[in-house]
């Protein structure tokens, strides 16, 4: 029975890396075409959110089976209980990834992106794009000294997204209404993107030392 147990277990760790690696593509994937207005590419992102809804959805009837039938305590029942809350937050990473996708689509066959912000916004896609795959790295290797760069790209993500709001409310904004409301999404959907990445990455941790962080309590962010 413990060998069934472990397999399960095992098992588990492995669909949070697969799904891990759909969310890397989808940012990925979404963010070059909200930068290059590539609508076959946006489209396939917001496709591909129900591969990545179903296996949350899997994992999560899986846990609470286990969690019914094997009845964990201690190291076991923190891996359960922390793959339940690793794959909600994987799945909101795929949302957000599945906005920009949106954004992108619903300004075809133009950008998106104003021209005057393109470079901050190929700066946040290249930094989600390294949280997504920190993460997944994450998740196999489970080392926690990776924990502190997924944090340190969530703060330029941060830093960023502040950025957007200063050239909203700068004087030499010229954009128009619907261009005004398409950075302010977007970079909320990005700087989101990286607070659920150090949720996962405090999980990580959380798992191996079993302490958490001082200021977190370990709730998904929203």
């Amino acid at each position: 029975m413990r060998e069934i147990f472990d397999a399960e277990l095992t098992l588990l760790g492995e669909d949070l890396v697969a799904m891990s690696r759909r969310v890397e593509r989808a940012i990925t994937d979404a963010g070059t075409a909200l930068l290059t207005a590539d609508l076959a590419l946006a489209e396939s992102v917001i496709a591909d959110d129900l591969g990545i809804d179903a296996m949350e959805r899997d994992l999560d009837e899986r846990c609470v089976l286990l969690l019914a039938q094997q009845q964990p305590v201690a190291t076991d029942l923190r891996i359960v209980v922390s793959a339940l809350r690793m794959s909600s937050t994987l799945e909101r990473m795929g949302d957000l990834a599945r906005h920009v996708a949106q954004v992108a689509r619903g300004r075809y066959p133009a950008r998106a992106v104003p021209d005057a912000l393109a470079p901050t916004f190929a700066q946040l896609h290249d930094a989600a794009v390294r949280v997504a795959q920190r993460t997944t790295t994450l998740l196999v290797s489970r080392d926690i000294a990776l924990a502190g760069s997924v944090e340190a790209d969530d703060d330029l993500l941060d830093r960023l997204h502040e950025d957007t709001f200063a050239a909203l409310l700068g004087g030499a904004w010229a954009g128009t209404p619907q261009e005004t409301v398409d950075v302010t999404l977007l970079g909320r959907y990005y700087e989101r993107f990286g607070d659920h990445a150090v949720s996962v990455a405090r999980r990580i941790t959380y798992l191996v030392t079993g302490t958490t962080h001082p200021t977190d309590d370990l709730a998904t962010p929203a």
